[in-house]
């Protein structure tokens, strides 16, 4: 069992002990609750941003914001450590991976859909990792989670297919755009893991940042033509995405990470696509449609399956 999986116990007979350990996981509890909903509002903050900002330029501000403030961070505690040539190229391509392709497509994709579907396509994304995870490395997992990820599938079915107006094909070409998302996230992940034994989260997180605002450079020149003012809302939303999303909610949620269980965060992690909805519902007025609810409401339940029943799987074959 992984030490994440396994909740540190009071020892008993000291009952101060077990009421500050209480309050102790409760404060970390609390550091992931406020983390989830963070990246909650990241869709409704995108919409608004994509006002005055064009995608790809805004993916250059934001990250280039994030790897500012966290090398400044990073340098005033003394915490950055130079990464080995060879996983200093793992960093740069994960970097452009899942940062400069990645959020490339997700911009792109909110611009032209809705806050509201994006939260629950993004939900699926553990699902789409697994099922790229059996197809691309032989990976097996139990029966039930290939039931939970074929689930997941119906579910961005449901949410992708939405009618036949000319409205409605920009959103299902944007809803395309964030399924190939989640493909390009899992590629992410899976170059990640071989680096994240090496070297701590800080650090890597610090050097995917700046590969990924600067592979967003020569892309921001293909926008020149739809730069324009950018209104008060839109810099906010801006700010938010930068700080609040790229490093606040991390470091809350690492923090998190070190109490709480990992099986408890992921389930935790499906309040996302929730709040995503609520939020934009709320700020945006979006519109929820049937289709909708029911298309993330198997996406959640399929991920459930697959996550919780899943197992470590057996080694890849390459």
């Amino acid at each position: 069992m992984s030490i994440l999986n396994t909740p540190i116990k009071p020892r008993p007979g000291l009952a101060f002990f077990s009421l500050s350990y209480s309050r102790q996981c409760d404060r970390h509890l609390f550091s992931i609750v406020t983390a989830i909903l963070i990246w909650s509002v990241s869709f409704v903050a995108t919409k608004i941003a994509l006002k005055t900002f064009p995608p790809l330029s805004l993916g250059l501000i934001r990250f280039g914001l994030a790897a500012i403030l966290l090398g400044f961070f990073l340098a005033i505690r003394k915490d950055i450590k130079k990464p080995a040539s060879k996983d200093l190229a793992k960093l740069a391509l994960s970097g452009f991976l899942g940062i400069t392709v990645y959020f490339s497509l997700e911009n792109v994709g909110v611009k032209y859909s809705t806050a509201s579907d994006a939260a629950l396509i993004v939900s699926s994304y553990p699902a789409i990792t697994m099922l790229l995870e059996t197809l691309f490395f032989r990976a097996k997992f139990p029966a039930i989670s290939y039931i939970g990820v074929g689930l997941a599938v119906v579910g961005v079915y449901m949410i992708v297919s939405n009618g036949h107006s000319s409205e409605a094909a920009d959103r299902v070409l944007g809803n395309i755009l964030l399924v190939l998302a989640g493909a390009v996230w899992a590629c992410y992940n899976f170059i990640t893991s071989t680096v994240v034994s090496t070297y701590s989260m800080t650090t890597i997180t610090f050097y995917q940042t700046v590969a990924g605002a600067i592979g967003f450079l020569p892309l921001v020149f293909l926008e020149i033509d739809q730069w324009s003012a950018p209104s008060a809302d839109s810099l906010i939303a801006v700010v938010y995405l930068g700080v609040f999303c790229s490093l606040l909610a991390f470091y809350l949620y690492a923090y998190g990470l070190r109490q709480v269980p990992a099986s408890t965060a992921v389930i935790l992690m499906n309040l996302v696509p929730v709040f995503g909805v609520l939020f934009s519902v709320i700020i945006l007025h979006e519109v929820i449609i049937f289709n909708q609810l029911m298309g993330g409401l198997v996406i959640i339940i399929g991920v459930m399956l697959s996550i919780l029943w899943a197992r470590k799987p057996v080694k890849r074959e390459l």
